[in-house]
């Protein structure tokens, strides 16, 4: 009986084991399907939400997750295929602790409103200068209002005064024969590959330092030696762009206490000061020496010294390097990327290269020596006039930078209520990138053949004639509207017809090329490339066709 009972008992407990079990099973599988069934839904609602704003929309994160799949691709790219989904428009949403919400336009209606109509309402802002004040400081490029206006004026008249005309061009045709061409030419005798985006980079360097401080790093010449202020500058830039896609909480964070990327840029930003303060130091010293007779420079640095500010006094060491870091951002990278994508660009396009060949010597023939049989062996000096006339070649540069804008994205901020022409509602504090990559490759802006590289449709009649503004924004609009435009041209053309009339450019085998996430849009891997001596036999069959 007892053993019956003690059966029994036994039974009935793992019956009751296997009951309470189950019912935790099924409890725990309801908490499953409760849970699976949210983020069921997160997920769908998220998709869905991307008809209307172009991109999924999580929880917490916003778009981060889709932005740091464009981050690992091409995301210039990348953005421009939201914005041709968007007709041009959409509302970038960060997560809700982050500073990364925006409106990012490529639409050239918004554009000229900001850059033109409302100028007033769109300045740089708060937001665009806390974040590269270590590196450019109060300069023209993150300026605002009077800091702004003062800078751009005094800037304004000296870049159209004779005398500053006159030493562009003298230091560039000095560069551009005394070193850039030895370089090349080194380059052909020993039959080595070159990284043409570095030789660039180093011409642009030394040229606009000279414009700048009146001063040459010698970044150009044969071994191509590394100097510190030019590594400085370089790696300066590049941690000042990581800013943009940290949160601010996360950069400045890591910044007080000095770790990753920040400690890089502030030991960057300390060999960009100690370069700065050197040359200012040196320059007063010699202008307090300085007599009358003597020949004036006329740098900038030098014209802002002898300027004054609101209460008359001599303008501060500090803004005096902010003024020159800014002026060296601006025309180191601008005019170096751009050739860099326009050669590489002509490898793809041999008949662009044979009408640019064909312009050069057609030009070229109109000398009285050579219609009296100079001979081609003898060093080839193009004059400013000639390089005004090579409207094919302005073309072909023109359509590069369409393409491949030196300044791929820009930045603004609205500081009162507003709305875009497209009827984009802007509320006060909000950022707008301005994409103007995304615009060379917008059907609505530029037709069907917007992805094919075509100088002629910047030709009228053969004459070159420029786009509005807010079409082709490579040099800005409006009021800010690159105050170099014109020298740049004139710069990317003579070193372009300097080399094109000497070499053959060809990208070497293999190399690959695609855009950095920079200021500026610097090919990753740079751009490596054979040069091959153009024969005379070659030369002479264009100059006997425009006989």
């Amino acid at each position: 009986m007892n053993n019956v009972t003690t059966t029994m008992s036994s039974d009935e407990g793992v019956v009751g084991n296997f009951v309470s079990r189950r019912l935790f099973f099924l409890q725990y599988l309801h908490v499953l399907e409760f849970v699976v069934a949210v983020l069921v839904f997160v997920v769908i609602n998220s998709l869905r939400q991307r008809r209307r704003y172009g991109l999924p929309v999580w929880p917490f994160l916003g778009m981060v997750p889709s932005l740091v799949s464009g981050l690992r691709s091409d995301l210039y790219e990348w953005i421009s295929d939201i914005l041709c989904e968007q007709n041009g428009t959409f509302r970038f949403k960060g997560p809700w602790f982050s500073s990364l919400n925006c409106v990012v336009t490529a639409d050239p209606r918004n554009l000229e409103h900001l850059l033109k109509s409302k100028f007033s309402v769109f300045p740089k802002g708060p937001y665009f200068r806390d974040t590269v004040r270590d590196l450019l400081g109060d300069g023209i490029f993150s300026a605002d209002d009077e800091t702004w206006q003062r800078q751009r004026k005094t800037a304004s008249i000296e870049f159209h005064s004779a005398k500053f005309r006159q030493l562009t061009t003298e230091s560039l045709l000095e560069l551009v024969h005394a070193r850039l061409l030895p370089v090349l030419e080194n380059a052909v005798n020993q039959s080595i590959s070159i990284d043409l985006q570095d030789v660039l980079l180093r011409l642009t360097f030394d040229n606009v330092c000279m414009i700048a401080f009146g001063v040459d790093p010698g970044c150009l010449r044969l071994g191509l030696p590394e100097i510190p202020f030019a590594k400085a500058f370089e790696d300066a830039t590049e941690a000042t762009l990581l800013r943009f896609v940290t949160p601010t909480c996360v950069w400045k964070t890591m910044r007080c206490l000095d770790l990753g990327t920040e400690k890089k840029l502030k030991k960057s930003i300390k060999g960009v000061d100690e370069f700065a303060e050197e040359v200012i130091r040196t320059r007063k010293k010699e202008l307090s020496l300085q007599t009358e007779d003597k020949k004036q420079r006329s740098d900038l640095l030098t014209v802002f010294m002898r300027l004054k500010d609101e209460q008359g006094k001599p303008f501060s060491d500090k803004f005096l390097r902010d003024i020159c870091v800014n002026f060296i951002l601006a025309g180191r990278d601008t005019s170096s990327v751009a050739l860099s994508w326009f050669f590489w660009l002509l490898e793809k396009n041999p008949v662009v290269e044979q009408k640019i060949l064909a312009e050069i010597c057609k030009i070229v023939n109109e000398r009285d020596d050579m219609k009296n049989g100079a001979d081609l062996k003898s060093p080839l000096i193009f004059r400013p006039e000639e390089i005004k006339k090579m409207d094919y070649l302005q073309a072909s540069l023109s359509e590069a930078l369409r393409l491949y804008p030196s300044v791929p994205v820009d930045h603004k901020e609205v500081v009162e209520d507003d709305t875009f022409p497209d009827g984009t509602l802007l509320k006060k504090g909000t950022k707008v990138i301005y994409a103007i990559y995304a615009m060379g490759r917008m059907e609505a802006i530029w037709g069907k053949d917007c992805r094919e590289y075509k100088p002629e449709r910047w030709l009228r009649d053969g004459r070159y004639m420029s786009e509005s503004a807010y079409k082709f924004t490579a040099f800005n609009g409006g009021p800010r509207l690159c105050l170099g435009k014109d020298f740049a041209y004139y710069q990317m053309k003579f070193v372009a017809a300097s080399i094109l009339y000497r070499y053959r450019v060809e990208v070497v085998k293999g190399h690959v090329v695609v855009p950095k996430l920079a200021l500026t849009m610097y090919m990753k891997h740079g751009l490596k490339v054979n040069l091959i001596k153009r024969p005379e036999s070659e030369l002479q069959v264009y100059l006997k066709n425009n006989v």
